[in-house]
């Protein structure tokens, strides 16, 4: 394992996390967040994002396993002591939970909620936490008044502004967003959007956002990682990733937002048949390959990996990877020598087939042969410099006489036989029309 990277605020190597049950909810995730930067999570309910979120900051229920490594900062998480994980809680790295009315406390107002962790942390004065409590809510677009107020008495992106205030109550260097816009009308969504962007550009801190909206994360986040079944299946630039998705899956999730100005995706958006499969109960080989429409008879039974498809993207597919552009260089490759064998070509099936036939002055319509007062067996002739296998009396086309001309598929031609006015008279071939 190479030694962790000081450019990367969070590592994640091979990350396993499996329930009570053997249910494998996360398999093998790697991914890094860099300072400033924003790295969008993406799938259906049941991919396993949620998981890897609540992994992220070891808030599992105890009866996970967990393998991997969570370098935070270079530090693992998963080794951590009690001591110093809840020193990083909400300092180190924080999380907005989803569902911002179930993550609230309803019985408490929200100030106090949002001053908890200053206190705990920071061991602000209570007149210190009220005033940062103050300053947090201003900061998310709300007023200092709000504090006072119970979770129930607020609309849904004033509950969700809340939950992004105690995410920074304590300056953390890391921020997971669960769903940060679920449930919330677009006017909503794009406010709390371009708060989250304003938040990580000012602060510097690193972002790790989960949605089923592509089209939103494409919009939000720098890097975009699509999971299924546990794994990540494609990952890139979010904008590539999300216009020129490698993966099936990773199309299939793009195609289903129809894009404003495109009349066929509005008129037919499509969809996804069936459902992830259940992590206790995965198929075998590629975990996609009942719900592809181009997997083929090795997907069932070969499990694929992330590669790299282009600079900086992977996919697991394998109609995906580096060999793809030889692939489609292959067909042209054998077409080219296909001009240096043309000098065989008449003693084939392929000679008249030949571009070079036509275009060459000396082919059928060259005048050459009836103005030529020599005999057309003298080595000068135009046509038997020009191909290797002229000399050759039989492999001539332009010669009726030679006797393999009934076997050679150019002789019989009705241009071929009266090129030559000289030697066509006793022929019986009427090369006149």
């Amino acid at each position: 394992m190479s030694a962790p990277t000081a450019s990367h605020l969070l590592d994640v190597r091979n990350l396993h996390v499996t329930y009570a049950g053997g249910v494998a909810a996360v398999r093998g995730v790697s991914l890094t967040v860099n300072a400033g930067r924003k790295v969008g999570i993406a799938g259906e309910s049941g991919c396993g994002k949620s998981t890897l979120a609540l992994a992220l900051l070891r808030l599992l229920p105890a009866g996970a396993r967990v393998r991997g490594e969570i370098l935070l900062d270079g530090e693992d998480v998963l080794t951590m002591k009690w001591g110093r994980l809840r020193a990083v809680r909400w300092a180190g790295a924080s999380i907005v939970f989803q569902g911002a009315m179930h993550s609230l406390n309803a019985v408490h107002r929200v100030g106090a909620q949002i001053a908890e962790p200053i206190l705990l942390h920071r061991k602000a004065t209570a007149a210190g936490a009220r005033r940062r409590t103050g300053e947090l809510l201003e900061r998310v677009g709300l007023p200092a008044a709000r504090a006072s107020a119970y979770p129930h008495e607020l609309s849904g992106g004033q509950r969700q502004r809340v939950m992004i205030a105690m995410a920074l109550a304590c300056d953390p260097r890391l921020i997971v967003a669960d769903e940060p816009t679920t449930a919330l009308d677009v006017m909503i969504q794009a406010q709390i959007l371009r708060l989250v962007q304003q938040l990580v550009s000012e602060q510097d801190v690193g972002l790790v956002m989960i949605s089923h909206d592509l089209a939103i994360l494409s919009e939000t986040c720098d890097r975009l990682a699509v999971m299924y079944a546990g794994r990540v299946v494609e990952e890139g630039p979010a904008r590539q990733v999300y216009e020129d998705a490698r993966h099936p899956y990773g199309q299939a999730l793009s195609a289903a937002f129809p894009r404003i100005g495109d009349v066929a995706s509005r008129f037919a958006p499509r969809g996804l048949p069936g459902d992830p499969p259940d992590p206790a109960a995965l198929p075998a080989g590629c975990a996609f390959h009942p719900r592809c429409a181009v997997a083929l008879k090795s997907c069932a039974v070969e499990d694929q990996v992330l590669r790299l498809t282009a600079p900086d993207r992977r996919a697991a597919c394998v109609h995906a990877g580096p060999m793809d552009p030889v692939a489609l260089m292959g067909p042209a490759g054998p077409a080219g020598p296909a001009g240096p064998a043309s000098p065989a070509g008449p003693v084939g099936a392929t000679g008249p087939a030949d571009p070079a036939g036509p275009a060459d002055p000396a082919g059928p319509a060259d005048p050459a042969g009836p103005a030529d007062p020599r005999s057309p067996m003298a080595p000068e002739s135009p046509a038997g410099p020009a191909d290797p296998a002229a000399p050759a009396g039989p492999a001539d086309p332009a010669r009726p006489m030679a006797p393999p001309t009934p076997a050679d598929p150019t002789g019989p031609a009705p241009s071929a036989g009266p090129a030559d006015p000289r030697q066509s008279p006793p022929s019986h071939k009427p090369g006149g029309p």
